[in-house]
């Protein structure tokens, strides 16, 4: 190392590593996928409220609750279950990759 040069720094190595970079596209390349279906989902029931109304309207068993309220309530639970989705895969395969950097650039 000459004099000019400086040494180089944690957060420079951990940048370089091939285990952060695979984390990072990983984690964002889920989490794009996981927002794509959300938004779709939701977009999509926005635009039967939009320009379904009558279908939105049916009365589901003879009752107050109609079709729309369902759909609505399934959208609600489509992000919790997506939700659940991102932390059941950020607790097994995005926690092994940090152990894994962790231990690179601990060593």
């Amino acid at each position: 190392m000459d004099k000019n040069e400086r040494p180089e720094t944690s957060h420079e190595r951990i940048l370089r590593s091939p285990n952060f970079q695979a984390l990072v596209r990983q984690r964002s390349g889920f989490a794009w996928i996981l927002s794509a279906l959300m938004l779709g989902l939701y977009f999509g029931f926005i635009v039967l409220v939009a320009f379904a109304k009558e279908l939105m309207a049916v009365r589901i068993g003879g009752s107050v609750v109609t079709l729309g309220i369902l759909l609505g309530l399934g959208v609600i639970v489509a992000a919790f279950v997506l939700t659940g989705i991102y932390v059941v895969r950020a607790n097994s395969r995005f926690d092994e990759l940090t152990r894994s950097l962790q231990d690179e650039v601990l060593s």
